[in-house]
Formats: C-alpha cells, sequence, structure tokens
C-alpha cells in the first residue's frame, strides 16, 4: 500500500552507478509511494520523452507535481557537451533547490561523474542539494565495482546515502556483496517488469521505511 509523506519537507537525490541503470524508473517508483514533487535540474534529450514525462505517465501523477526543468537540452548526451552544441551555459547557480511544501525526489544525469559545465560534475550539484542520495544499480555482472566506486566517491565528500535500489533479474549473490562490501542498505529491488504502471510500482514495497529516510532519520 502506499504511503502518504505529505508531511515532508527534505527528499531525495536520485543518482545511478552508470546510464541507463534505472534512474528514472526508481524516481516513478518513489512518487508512487510518496506524496511529492518530481524535478529533473538537467534534462539532456527530448526523444521520444523527456524524463519527467515518463515519470509522470509511469507513476500517473498529475501535472503540478512535476516541477519544471532549470535546462532542457534537445540531445541525449552529457549535459556539458549537449549544452555545449546548443551555446548553452549551465550555471549551478540556476541549480538551486526550487522552495516546495512537501518532499522533492531529484533526479540527476547519469552517474555521479558525467560532467555538468567545465568545472562541476553530478556530484557536486548532489553535494550542493544536500538531499539524502538514492544510488540505483544493476544486479547484473559489473554491478560490484560500479557500486562500490560510487559509494567511496559520495562518502569522499561527506553526502548522505539512504541506500541502494537494485533493478533487474534477481542476484542474491550480488546485492549480498553490495551490502557487505559498500556497507549500505538495499532498499529496495525491481525486477524487469512486463506492464509499468502505478499498480505496478505500488507492488514492489520498500524494505525500509521512505518517510525516515526522506526526513534524514538514516
Amino acid at each position: 500500500m502506499c504511503v502518504n509523506a505529505g508531511d515532508l519537507v527534505q527528499g531525495f537525490f536520485i543518482t545511478g552507478t552508470d546510464t541507463n541503470v534505472g534512474k528514472t524508473l526508481v524516481s516513478a517508483w518513489l512518487l508512487a509511494h510518496l506524496d511529492a514533487y518530481y524535478w529533473k535540474p538537467v534534462q539532456a534529450g527530448t526523444e521520444p520523452e523527456t524524463d519527467a514525462a515518463t515519470v509522470r505517465r509511469l507513476a500517473e501523477l498529475t501535472a503540478d507535481r512535476i516541477l519544471p526543468e532549470a535546462y532542457l537540452l534537445s540531445e541525449a548526451m552529457a549535459p556539458h557537451e549537449a549544452a555545449r552544441r546548443e551555446g548553452v551555459s549551465i550555471e549551478m547557480a540556476k541549480l538551486t533547490q526550487p522552495p516546495t511544501d512537501r518532499l522533492l525526489v531529484v533526479e540527476g544525469a547519469g552517474g555521479l561523474m558525467v560532467p555538468l559545465t567545465e568545472d562541476t560534475y553530478v556530484i557536486d550539484l548532489a553535494d550542493e542539494l544536500e538531499l539524502p542520495v538514492i544510488l540505483v544499480a544493476r544486479s547484473t555482472l559489473g554491478t560490484i565495482n560500479h557500486t562500490l566506486l560510487s559509494l567511496e566517491a559520495l562518502r569522499r565528500r561527506s553526502i548522505t546515502v539512504a541506500g541502494v535500489v537494485i533493478n533487474g533479474p534477481d542476484a542474491p549473490h550480488n546485492r549480498a556483496a553490495v551490502e557487505r562490501y559498500g556497507q549500505v542498505e538495499v532498499i529496495a529491488e525491481i525486477p524487469w517488469l512486463e506492464t509499468i504502471n502505478k499498480a505496478a510500482l505500488c507492488a514492489i514495497e520498500p524494505e525500509l521505511d521512505l518517510a525516515k529516510l526522506a526526513r534524514g532519520n538514516l
């Protein structure tokens, strides 16, 4: 059963161990379970639809739950390059957290070390926003290395890690390794879904209390 978290004033920063690991799916999953707003500060790629449009469709959200992007770039590539090709300069000052009266789910672009500007990265944005980070990882071969490297980068910046969400086929050995060597808890495992909609997302129960995690009560 989905929980109501309308009284929350903090939120999550969603990042991944790589691109295409399921950050947008996990964002939709969170929005299906929480009365929250969604914000994608920098969107690079608009076809076939933006990540915001995908989240709204999958979680069946009303338009007011989606906050507008600070930068909307047409080409699907690293933001610094997409911006350069459009003659746009991404300014970190424009990526400040918008004021909200409820939980905010912020989705990053690619992985932590994806450049946003000439000298800033997605991890810098996560650091600036000061939201608990949910790291999205695939379940398959290679995930241990990618996940542990991402966790190490976050902890070197003293960025709070709320936990890991694993996407893909069941791989208990990889989950156990991530939890043991990464000293982190897995919030949820999302299997391959034949149909992705709000009902399917709500059926995947979190293993930790999302409301407490969002408040920073880790």
